[in-house]
């Protein structure tokens, strides 16, 4: 399998440099103005720092981490608001769901066009890496693969099964293993892609869990899976098993990411901080389906790891900072004060959170010696150049349009006309 952590070989190493410019420098994304920021080919080679800043009245370049997208569905981008109007079950449930018939009836050399411009929006609204739950099978993941070796954006692909493997009865008896079918796809999904993910615990029996599981961690590959998207989740895993749906998953799959927890209470909430899983949260998606939004605010206070996601790309554009925008505003209204959260928690979940769940080769940051994999905000627009509170108005202010350029391991990935660095 390609090492998926690699930098996008087939485009040109560059080096640079920033003189005079701001940049959110460590895990902690602390704004520093400085004298230089510099790169040479895969690496920051210089944060010349020279004091914290934090309002701006003339404009600046400012350098912030890549963005990494923690859950996307990038196979469903062919078919852009094409869940309007329909429920969560109508649209992406298998196997009669809207997203999984039409998916059966795009040709690859139609559909890989596709993706490959939803990445390119991905590198121009300045994200250098997104976590994928890829359906399709094997096939599937190795198209977003191809994708990504095009445009250079990471892909983390988990696959998926193209069918669910049991039927109703053996589903609610919970005790068969995988078929060999199954468990013949799944060794050829992990040849493919980065990880294995499915949509619901309540897909699979607790065998099929264990052993998918265990070849996962043989293999050294991730494992995720949406939880409390809505509380029949939680339902279904009960009435089958006496456990919700995230209980059975820390226990029995153990995974590395557990995305949507829209529904997630307090005993929940408490359960996912012992157990130092990371969190992802989608709220733009759960919006637009009409679900509940997630307790972003518990989420925090309880210490969970959070990333956010833009979900499936028939709902959301990959556009991280609408993202940003709308999860901070909302745990601002779940803190029902002016002073909470710090926007700055909610940019690491885009940033450097990212390593706690995916390891040290996704530092999310910058610093000297790491990779150079950055974008660079144009704050000397009138709507940016005079803010009184620099990581507010990057959270809540800055669109595609302000991004002067996006690199990843120091290759460009986008690079608007007018911006030409040392």
């Amino acid at each position: 399998m390609p090492d998926a952590h690699a930098p996008p070989q087939e485009l040109p190493v560059t080096s640079g440099e920033l003189r005079d410019c701001i940049v959110l420098a460590g895990p902690e994304l602390a704004p520093w103005r400085c004298a230089r920021f510099a790169w040479k080919e895969e690496a920051v080679t210089a944060i010349e720092r020279e004091q914290r800043v934090l309002e701006l009245d003339q404009g600046a370049l400012v350098v912030i981490p890549g963005l990494c997208n923690g859950h996307t569905h990038m196979g469903d981008s062919c078919l852009p608001d094409g869940a309007t109007g329909l429920t969560l079950e109508q649209g992406f449930f298998r196997p009669d769901g809207f997203k999984y018939r039409e998916l059966s009836k795009i040709a690859r050399e139609q559909h890989l066009p596709h993706v490959v411009n939803h990445l390119r929006y991905m590198a121009r609204s300045g994200t250098v890496c997104h976590v994928d739950f890829r359906e399709q099978g094997a096939a599937g993941s190795e198209l977003l693969r191809e994708a990504s070796r095009i445009t250079g954006v990471e892909s983390v692909i988990l696959g998926q099964f193209t069918g669910v493997p049991f039927g109703a009865e053996a589903l609610r008896a919970n005790r068969q293993p995988l078929p060999a079918e199954a468990r013949g796809e799944l060794e050829a999904i992990l040849e493919a892609a980065d990880g294995f993910s499915e949509s619901t615990m309540n897909d699979l029996t607790d065998a099929a869990w264990w052993e998918i599981r265990e070849l996962t961690s043989r293999r050294g590959r991730l494992r995720a899976i949406h939880c409390l998207e809505n509380s029949a989740y939680r339902e279904v895993s009960m009435e089958r098993t006496g456990r919700g749906d995230l209980e059975r998953a820390i226990e029995v799959y153990d995974p590395h990411l557990i995305v949507h927890l829209t529904v997630a209470d307090a005993s929940e909430i408490g359960r996912m901080a012992a157990s130092g899983k990371t969190g992802v949260l989608n709220p733009r998606a759960n919006a637009n389906l009409g679900l509940p939004l997630p307790p972003v605010r518990a989420l925090l206070e309880a210490g969970v790891n959070l990333m956010l996601g833009t979900d499936n790309g028939m709902l959301n554009s990959p556009n991280l900072f609408a993202e940003l925008d709308f999860t901070y505003k909302l745990a601002k209204s779940q803190y029902g004060d002016a002073l909470r959260p710090d926007p700055l928690a909610i940019l690491r979940m885009a940033t450097s959170n990212i390593r706690a769940a995916l390891g040290p080769a996704h530092p999310g940051c910058l610093e000297k010696g790491l990779p150079a994999t950055f974008a660079v905000l144009d704050f000397r627009q009138p709507h940016l150049r005079s803010t009184r509170h620099l990581p507010a108005s990057i959270v809540t202010r800055v669109t595609p349009d302000d991004v002067l350029a996006t690199y990843r391991h120091g290759r460009e990935l986008y690079r608007r006309q007018d911006f030409f660095p040392s």
